[in-house]
């Protein structure tokens, strides 16, 4: 079973601007510099992403996925892969925690990939990820 690990980060702006950007799938090519396409498959009946491809390039990560999601009005939201060239699974979620000074924002990734990789350094890999997907998505909510 793979790991999984957990960082969190304070941004300055309200949970519900929070998850706008992080349901707003077709902005993120234009701050998340590794999503190259990120295109709604399904739409729920409440009208957030159901299902959502995404095509990443992180230089020497690439890959095509699709992943499905749920969400917990603007606490949290979570995804599992449905299907991937280069992962077997990938869970993941976003936690919301309103504070006086803005959002605490806690991600959780577990990824398991098609391919063998150390875990010394999937742990890199997935450290380098979190911290970056959390800088982009403060960045961007606080710019809003």
């Amino acid at each position: 079973m793979p790991d999984q690990s957990t960082q969190s980060i304070l941004v300055n702006a309200s949970p519900a601007t929070v998850m706008a950007v992080i349901a707003d799938f077709d902005s993120y090519p234009k701050w998340a510099k590794s999503v190259k396409s990120a295109v709604v498959t399904k739409v729920g009946g409440d009208g957030r992403p159901e299902q959502v491809e995404f095509r990443l390039d992180a230089g020497a990560i690439r890959d095509e996925y699709e992943l499905a999601y749920i969400w917990d009005d603007d606490r949290s939201v979570s995804w599992n892969l449905i299907k991937g060239q280069m992962q077997k699974s990938q869970r993941g979620s976003y936690e919301l925690l309103a504070r006086p000074e803005g959002t605490e924002v806690t991600y959780s990734l577990t990824v398991d990939l098609a391919i063998p990789i150390l875990g010394l350094l999937k742990r890199k890999a997935e450290k380098v990820i979190m911290d970056t997907a959390l800088k982009e998505l403060k960045k961007r909510a606080e710019a809003l």
